[in-house]
């Protein structure tokens, strides 16, 4: 007879079986981590490609801020852009610039305006009567030198009265954000009327040549529509194709000329994948001094990038 080989013991199946499991839950874990490094591998190589696609779109919306300084300055009317507000499109390298640029005479400056030409400002963007005209007070005591208070206005006793921990500055406004912090100012309004307004036109009313659909709305009467309607015509205007320039309703010609040399300047690069980047600024035609520079920087603003 044939002799069965001894039933192994209890302890040594029992050993196999743990070793089993073990090793399964070795593999699962193996399996775990190199899932989560290869993501990890992927997630950087697309942050990478991002971080490099938004830096070449930043600089090449830099280069269209340099290519407008360009345009608007060449000598020849036929090559000259026009600054008021319509749209250029360029190549550069792989990206492609959009780029729309204001004349800052074409807006309301905020240290010139006077209390009509504020108080229409904040009619057109559908603030009531009586709190047009107190926004108006506000601004001309926040950058008059006196502490004397303009009627509806506000000095240091109606910011204390309204719990603000500061006064009115008493000196011209630096910069657009400053009237943030005016009294009455919220930052919806800001948001309606900031495409208006300037520290750099110098001037007490604006060009409507070059203006924005929010200074066209400050006309006694304009409606957004009509409003629209002007700026498209004139857009679509050659001054020098010698057709008549395009007129507001009272018979008024827009005509492409004046303005102060200073401009805003939106400036949008969008490469094939999509990514794009848009830089803000307003530049001063000219460098002064011996910088030797095309132009002076006022203000700069590196926009999103997507």
């Amino acid at each position: 007879m044939t002799r069965r080989p001894p039933a192994p013991f209890p302890a040594a199946r029992a050993q196999r079986g743990v070793a089993f499991v073990v090793v399964l839950w070795l593999m699962a874990l193996l399996t775990i981590l190199l899932g989560a490094f290869a993501l990890l591998t992927r997630t950087e190589g697309m942050q990478a490609r991002w971080l490099y696609d938004a830096t070449v779109a930043r600089y090449a919306a830099e280069a269209g801020i340099h290519e407008s300084a360009l345009f608007l300055s060449v000598p020849d009317p036929m090559l000259r852009w026009i600054p008021d507000g319509r749209e250029y499109s360029l190549e550069f390298d792989e990206a492609r610039l959009t780029i729309r640029i204001t004349d800052e005479s074409g807006l309301i400056d905020l240290n010139t305006a006077d209390m009509s030409m504020l108080t229409e400002l904040f009619r057109g963007a559908g603030v009531e009567e009586d709190q047009a005209v107190a926004l108006a007070a506000a601004i001309q005591d926040w950058r008059d030198a006196d502490d004397l208070v303009s009627p509806n206005g506000a000095e240091e006793a109606e910011y204390d009265a309204e719990g603000y921990a500061w006064g009115p500055k008493n000196a011209p406004f630096d910069m657009v954000s400053e009237l943030l912090q005016v009294l009455g100012m919220t930052p919806e309004l800001m948001q309606r009327i900031e495409p208006a307004v300037t520290v750099y036109g110098g001037q007490s009313r604006p060009n409507l040549a070059f203006a924005p659909l929010e200074v066209l709305l400050t006309i006694p009467g304009m409606t957004p529509e009509l409003a629209q309607q002007i700026i498209d015509a004139r857009h679509a205007w050659d001054p020098n194709s010698g057709m008549p320039a395009p007129m507001l309703p009272d018979g008024t010609a827009l005509m492409a000329q004046g303005g102060t040399g200073t401009y805003s300047i939106e400036s949008r690069a969008t490469l094939p994948n999509g990514t794009w980047t848009q830089v803000d600024a307003t530049i001063r035609l000219g460098g002064g001094g011996v910088s030797g520079m095309a132009f002076t920087v006022l203000r700069w603003q590196d926009g999103g990038s997507f």
